[in-house]
């Protein structure tokens, strides 16, 4: 079962599925380019892009000024669920391992290519996969319905120059769920999962039988086969991820009521709840970016409004998503009630000269703004 290992001058392919990113692809695949990625060669990498079925698809040409070994496909019978696009893609690709972006709205960091090779060095039947992260200060099912959008989302991109330092990503996003809270701990999906063409080939690839609207939970579904495959080596990347852009995506950017039934379609086909894979985990990577402590040590409860830097790129985005979005007032708001509330303070500042008291209101306010 073991197959021929991956060494380190083969070529790896990555499918990345496209329906309706005109907004979106082109950072994706810039995010992708050899201009990008750090540690890598244009030569040790394809891309295959697979539209499924955008009323205006993508053409090579127009990212010819990446320098990427790139192809597009277009689906001439493209379908509800983007598997068959995925796995037309999993046939053109001619790598001796595959990597699948099923999501063409995501952003990859600039060590991931680099990354995901390392990962398939580490084992014949390495099963690599990255986690995902939100763009945005909350989930985006959650922040959409309080103000975030594209426009919202460019104007962070923008704020963060993601392009000339691709790592400040992380400053601009939180954890999806299947991927959070914390680094160190399974995943219940990747947007880059990767292994050898044989191994691909002994999972046949993605599953038709999901053939909800983008594809239901088949990317988990897949995700989980993946690392049960006999003698599967999975392994989890530190410090590396994919970003999800905020396009309209039906898991990703619906209301939670208006995904139930993709859980009824994976309950119907695998008879059974899904549950994340319980198996052992290599962790590959290091931390260019210093993450925050929360994504260590994850405490319930904890609220991911007060998780934001203050003095981050995010922190503008945050009013009107407080309460609302997370059902908790902001950390500010609670630490003004309680501060109004304390009578040792009010006692202090009472005793306080007026002049000074007027000083500390002010630099408050600014602190507090």
């Amino acid at each position: 079962m073991a197959g021929r290992p991956f060494e380190s001058d083969d070529l790896l392919s990555i499918v990345v599925i496209s329906y309706k990113n005109d907004r979106e692809l082109p950072r994706t695949l810039h995010s992708l380019s050899p201009a990008f990625q750090q540690g890598v060669t244009a030569d040790q990498y394809e891309v295959v892009v697979v539209d499924n079925g955008s009323p205006t698809p993508p053409r090579a040409r127009q990212f010819a000024k990446l320098g990427l070994d790139l192809a597009v496909i277009v689906m001439d019978d493209p379908t509800h669920s983007p598997v068959p696009a995925i796995n037309r893609g999993l046939e053109a690709a001619v790598g001796a391992a595959v990597c699948v972006f099923i999501d063409g709205a995501r952003l990859a960091s600039p060590g991931l290519v680099r990354r995901l090779r390392e990962g398939l060095l580490t084992h014949p039947r390495a099963v690599v996969g990255s986690k995902g992260r939100y763009l945005g200060p909350v989930p985006q099912r959650i922040g959409m319905r309080h103000g975030y959008d594209q426009k919202t989302e460019d104007a962070l991109l923008r704020r963060i120059d993601w392009k000339n330092n691709g790592y400040r990503l992380f400053e601009a996003s939180i954890f999806d769920e299947p991927s959070g809270p914390r680094w160190m701990m399974q995943i219940g999906e990747s947007n880059s999962i990767t292994m050898s063409r044989q191994m691909w080939a002994e999972l046949g690839g993605y599953d038709p039988a999901f053939v909800s609207r983008g594809g239901g939970y088949v990317n988990l579904d897949t995700w989980h086969r993946a690392c049960n495959l006999p003698d599967a080596h999975p392994v989890i990347l530190l410090g590396e991820a994919t970003f999800h852009q905020f396009h309209g995506g039906v898991a990703t950017n619906s209301p939670q009521k208006d995904v139930n039934h993709l859980h009824e379609e994976y309950k119907a086909l695998r008879g059974h709840p899904y549950r994340r894979p319980k198996v052992e985990a290599t962790y590959l990577g290091a931390f260019v970016h210093s993450p925050p402590g929360w994504e260590h040590d994850w405490k319930d409860g904890v609220n991911f409004i007060d998780l934001v830097d203050p003095n981050g790129p995010m922190a503008r985005m945050l009013p009107g998503m407080t309460r609302a979005a997370t059902g908790r007032p902001s950390f500010r708001a609670r630490l003004v009630r309680r501060a109004r509330r304390s009578r040792a303070l009010r006692g202090v500042a009472r005793a306080l000269p007026a002049g000074l008291r007027r000083r500390l209101k002010a630099v408050a306010r600014r602190v507090l703004k």
